[in-house]
């Protein structure tokens, strides 16, 4: 269990008016600024607080979650639902083989009929599109849980994760090694919008792409961001304060896992590699890891870990998401 600092960067920093938040969907951290996500992260250390002083903080009492789940989940599911739970709401699971949205009924019509009973919807899908569509058809918030383009809610939990062991996000040199997925989109979006020093390290054809850059890089001008990628591993953790990996394969590229087997394993965040990162840094992976492939049991068990408060602060980042879309 780690230690809470007793102060945070986002205590220190401009925060937006949590009205602001009101009503809002959450597709991706380039949506919001700096101050919101900033917003979102003071509470989310609050709620943390709250949590572990075991302090009742029932903020949504009466307010229902529908969750569609149009893939496997562990961490979106169970935090989530035991959010609403500790908030004083309830979640209702809504599996893929009951609803068939997209083919039994549409998506605006699965939005539209939800809108009429919950008060909010949390979509984990395959295509970012289905989020899109969820959003502009639902009259209450639409929160991305993943899709193929991104996963801001992880990424939440990450920057907090990041603010609890170092005490700030900037200032640092974060370093993301592997493929350029969902996970790495939101990362980089993030380090557009909070001005985050970010090295991406991965091979050619597996890069982030193009548009994901320059979005994130126009954003950075004003807030003194760097984002830089590199084909060297090496190049990209070399005094790194954070070095973050995540599966070679995602979900829906089975197909590709014997060709990505063969290009990624020099990216693998090994003692090798973590030796190149500072004698202080941390160690993250959003989970779920293959041991043996993108990290090493060595280094992910190892001091430099962090990945389970990771998975820990997808619970209150998320509950606090929840809280400030809901106007509480």
């Amino acid at each position: 269990m780690s230690t809470l600092p007793v102060v945070f960067e986002t205590d220190t920093v401009t925060r937006a008016p949590v009205e602001s938040l009101f009503g809002r969907d959450l597709v991706s951290i380039a949506d919001y600024t700096s101050a919101e996500l900033r917003t979102i992260l003071h509470r989310a250390h609050a709620l943390k607080r709250e949590q572990r002083a075991r302090r009742a903080h029932r903020l949504l009492e009466g307010r229902t979650l529908a969750m569609i789940f149009e893939k496997p989940s562990l961490r979106t599911r169970c935090t989530f639902e035991t959010g609403m739970t500790q908030l004083g709401g309830h979640a209702i699971d809504l599996a893929q083989q009951h609803m068939q949205m997209g083919t039994r009924e549409s998506v605006p019509d699965v939005a539209h009929n939800l809108e009429r009973w919950v008060d909010v919807i949390m979509a984990r899908v395959f295509s970012h599109q289905t989020v899109i569509e969820l959003a502009a058809n639902s009259k209450v918030p639409v929160i991305n849980g993943l899709s193929d383009f991104c996963h801001p809610c992880q990424i939440m939990a990450d920057l907090q994760t990041i603010e609890e062991h170092r005490g700030r996000l900037t200032s640092l040199k974060i370093a993301y090694v592997g493929d350029g997925n969902n996970v790495t989109n939101s990362l980089i979006f993030a380090a557009g919008v909070l001005g985050l020093d970010l090295h991406v390290g991965a091979p050619q054809g597996y890069q982030p792409t193009g548009p994901v850059l320059e979005r994130a890089r126009a954003m950075a001008l004003h807030t003194d961001g760097e984002i830089v990628v590199h084909d060297d591993p090496v190049a990209a953790v070399d005094g790194a304060d954070v070095v973050y990996t995540d599966s070679w394969v995602s979900m829906g590229q089975e197909a590709e896992s014997a060709e990505r087997m063969k290009v990624f394993p020099p990216y693998q965040v090994n003692a090798a590699l973590l030796a190149h990162a500072r004698a202080d840094a941390i160690v993250m992976h959003c989970l779920p890891a293959h041991r043996g492939l993108e990290i090493t049991d060595e280094v992910m068990d190892g001091p430099h870990s962090v990945v389970f408060d990771q998975s820990e602060n997808r619970l209150h980042t998320q509950k606090a998401i929840l809280t400030l879309l809901l106007g509480v």
